[in-house]
């Protein structure tokens, strides 16, 4: 594949592209074909598989190497007629009244990157900083950043090796985008730094050398080019929206089994009611209710409610052993989670559109032979659906919170045992163990955790850079928020989820629906009944695992 341009001046400053020939097309490849960055649209899933998926193959699409090859001579062409370019040929922010001669431009990038690196906090997690190299990579080779192919190339080579620049957590305001935590991957590819590699903590030059990779010097732009944008905070944001959505999953079985274990009323799960509210989450969640419970012989559906209840005689009242419908947290599940799925689906749309978008300032357009000053950095897509998915998460942590709650009490759970305890024949263990006592304690505390950290991050907007960044999105916070309900939220759902298969197993785990008694087998395959009180930690990270992996919505065949 090849791109051929040619420039003409039509006056000062200005440039026209008099022809551009891309030829070459790449189809869109499978799951276990190499991706092609820059040749389609990269999804979610795609940053997720590259993130967590083993070594990605990835490599840089020939048709992108060439539009950014015409990008790069359309800089260096601009550069020669002497005007001011922002971040080229002046100053960074509001140094941009100073302007540089082109003998500067090398020294300039590098002073850029230097005077980042000021992170602080936690080193981002490997998948995080793996999904953040493939996004960036992503959006520099669309084309528009004045970026060599070699550069990107570097990039896809570190992320094919997995060598990873350690890139600590906090210091960006999400606009000019991710400045501090991407110095670092940028500093990488100077050969600089301290890297993730094979599982030790290196230098980038020994790292690089290993793998027989070259670093590069960052020409004009470079360095703000790689710098100046959102792949941070995306990063962070594909892999919490990701986790959201077998979350959405996991409360849907959750549901389900707290049906069956409190021996609930399935008619509330029925389509008629969820069609005269269509929203799609709603639906999609009522329904992967009822298919859970296919079969069950624990949960009843309205007819056998009524039916299993005393009659009452004319004008006497009566007093029903057993309610008609269940407590909201059961019963308004699906409205719940149905929040839940229908906020992943626009957020993905948002994120997706993130990932493809240019993101760094200033554009070349090699079309109009001009170069554009404006403001896509901004991470403020990113931030509104990063707030907005933690607080979703979040209710439906505290949702799943307040089923657990009904479980373990002795006067909503219809008659299982307090907090879940065996039955217990033998005096010489009564009255010693409390089961579940303990572990709704720490589920409780995990939801207050996640329920504190939904406090919309991209309301903290602050002024920064002598004014010159006067409104940011703090995008890359909203997405970390996200990140951590996520993960605590995974931790409810695997206290419930051991408590629910506890409580299978006082009823009778014979009488569960297909769908649910498939859960309650993995589950059981690796953590036993708890048949007296003993350590749950490693039980929790065991099921968080299931949940996270997605193990369980594929036993369901979900």
């Amino acid at each position: 594949m090849s791109a051929n341009v040619t420039f003409a001046s039509t006056g000062p400053g200005e440039i026209r592209v008099c022809a551009v020939f891309v030829h070459g097309a790449e189809k869109v490849p499978r799951m276990n074909e190499q991706i092609a960055i820059g040749a389609r649209l990269l999804t979610v899933a795609d940053a997720v598989r590259i993130a967590r998926g083993g070594k990605p193959d990835v490599r840089l699409d020939d048709a992108a190497a060439a539009r950014m090859t015409a990008s790069v001579e359309l800089k260096n062409h601009l550069i020669a007629t002497g005007q001011p370019i922002y971040g080229v040929t002046t100053g960074f922010g509001a140094s941009c009244i100073r302007q540089i001669g082109a003998a500067k431009t090398v020294a300039l990038q590098r002073n850029l990157v230097q005077y980042h690196l000021n992170g602080s906090g936690p080193i981002a997690q490997p998948d995080v900083i793996r999904a953040t190299m493939a996004v960036r990579a992503n959006c520099l080779a669309r084309g528009y950043s004045g970026v060599r192919p070699e550069v990107v190339r570097l990039l896809l080579d570190c992320l094919r090796h997995d060598v990873l620049p350690l890139i600590p957590e906090r210091g960006s305001v999400g606009a000019s985008g991710d400045l501090v935590p991407l110095c670092y991957l940028a500093n990488l590819l100077t050969g600089e730094g301290d890297v993730l590699f094979r599982g030790r903590e290196t230098t980038a030059e020994e790292a690089l050398k290993e793998c027989g990779l070259t670093p590069v010097t960052l020409e004009a732009k470079e360095a703000l080019a790689l710098i100046n944008g959102t792949s941070f905070m995306t990063g962070f944001a594909a892999l919490a929206l990701h986790d959201a959505e077998e979350l959405a999953f996991a409360a849907d079985l959750c549901t389900a089994l707290a049906s069956e274990v409190l021996l609930g009323n399935r008619g509330h799960f029925d389509a008629v009611i969820h069609d005269q509210k269509p929203h799609q989450g709603q639906v999609r969640s009522a329904a992967q209710v009822r298919e859970l419970l296919a079969g069950s012989g624990l949960s009843k559906d309205y007819p056998q409610v009524l039916g299993a209840l005393p009659a009452i005689e004319d004008g006497s009242f009566l007093e029903l052993n057993h309610s008609i419908q269940d407590r909201y947290s059961v019963r308004c599940a699906p409205h719940v989670v149905g929040v839940l799925r229908d906020t992943t689906r626009w957020a993905r749309e948002w994120l997706e559109v993130e990932m493809n978008s240019t993101n760094d300032n200033p554009l070349f357009d090699v079309d109009s032979g001009n170069v554009y000053n404006g403001g896509n950095f901004y991470g403020g897509h990113v931030g509104q659906a990063m707030d907005s998915l933690k607080t979703a998460v979040a209710s439906v942590g505290d949702l799943l919170d307040r089923q657990l709650a009904l479980i373990v009490d002795e006067k909503f759970n219809n008659g299982l045992t307090p907090n879940l305890i065996p039955r217990f024949t033998d005096d010489d263990d009564q009255g010693l163990h409390h089961g579940f006592k303990g572990m709704q304690i720490a589920c409780s505390a995990l939801t207050a955790e996640a329920l504190r950290n939904t406090m919309p991050a991209t309301s903290f907007s602050r002024s920064t850079e002598a004014h010159n960044q006067d409104k940011v999105s703090m995008g890359t916070i909203a997405a970390r928020d996200a990140r951590t309900v996520v993960e605590l939220v995974q931790n409810v759902v695997a206290i419930h989820l051991l408590a629910l298969c506890q409580a299978a197993d006082l009823r009778d785990p014979a009488k569960l629906g297909a769908g649910t008694r498939a859960a309650y087998e993995l589950v059981r395959s690796e953590v036993a009944f708890l048949d007296g009180d003993r350590r749950l930690d490693h039980d929790v990270a065991a099921v968080t695992e299931m949940v996270r992996d997605g193990a369980l919505r594929k036993v369901c065949g979900c």
